[in-house]
């Protein structure tokens, strides 16, 4: 086997990158300098979890792309062929192997730990009884979506159509929790903006719970492909006022008396 060529980048090269990968793990995720890398800041609740996770695996990727193509030129400016001498071989190096089996496993682990971490925060839904929180049941259909509003009755139902897609309202600040369910085959519930996803299962139940932050309209869709009309399930998520959206409720009353 050939001699590895940087046991000097082994000892110092790498201590650095660790060094710096340790200091953006403690202070950029939380940094307003870090680069959002397309997404925004303080849209919804889901975002004030997710969004650090993301930071943090673009600058860790970053790093280790940076590292690994800086070794790939050091080793073309230092070592190119010289002459027809057959170099010294080596049949290993020690720091070297240590430490590219351990770098990979430390990245991997902080990764997992701030996901779980987002995850569990992301996932967590409020007990039934908890006073304050909205509910709205999102049903996937071939090849739209049902909106029902617990506040406006049980048969306060929007249904779209590809043509016509649904709009989903939300008040701003307050907490609203989803049902998620699907009447036919697999479809998945989509706002890209809020960095959330979840999955709408025929002949099964799931929660999701987040805060709209930010008033406006964002689009959203389903990432599942569920038939010929995937392309047409769409959704637009209307975020307003809550005096608004005590309106639009009251609206939805009143087209079932």
């Amino acid at each position: 086997m050939g001699s590895y060529p940087f046991p000097m980048l082994t000892r110092r090269g790498i201590s650095g990158a660790l060094a710096l990968s340790s200091l953006l793990l403690l202070t950029g995720c939380s940094s307003e300098s870090v680069p959002t890398f397309g997404f925004d800041r303080g849209i919804a609740s889901v975002n004030d979890h997710s969004l650090p996770v993301w930071q943090l695996f673009w600058v860790l990727a970053i790093i280790v792309g940076l590292f690994t193509a800086g070794l790939i030129f050091w080793s073309i400016a230092f070592h190119r062929r010289k002459g027809n001498e057959m170099p010294k071989q080596t049949q290993y190096n020690v720091p070297t192997e240590v430490a590219y089996t351990l770098i990979p496993i430390v990245i991997v682990a902080v990764l997992f730990a701030f996901t779980a971490k987002a995850e569990t925060a992301v996932t967590k839904v409020s007990p039934v009884s908890t006073a304050g929180v909205h509910d709205i049941t999102v049903n996937g259909i071939q090849w739209s979506w049902q909106f029902t509003y617990a506040e406006a009755g049980p048969n306060a139902t929007v249904t779209g159509t590809p043509e016509n897609p649904p709009i989903l309202y939300m008040p701003v600040n307050e907490p609203v929790r989803f049902t998620i369910t699907a009447s036919d085959v697999d479809h998945s519930f989509y706002i890209p903006a809020f960095m959330i996803q979840r999955m709408n299962i025929p002949g099964a139940t799931s929660q999701l719970e987040f805060t709209a932050k930010k008033l406006g309209e964002y689009p959203g869709r389903c990432a599942m492909h569920c038939g010929r009309n995937h392309s047409g399930m769409l959704f637009t998520v209307k975020v307003v006022s809550a005096s608004e959206y005590q309106s639009y409720i009251n609206s939805l009353k009143a087209a079932q008396a």
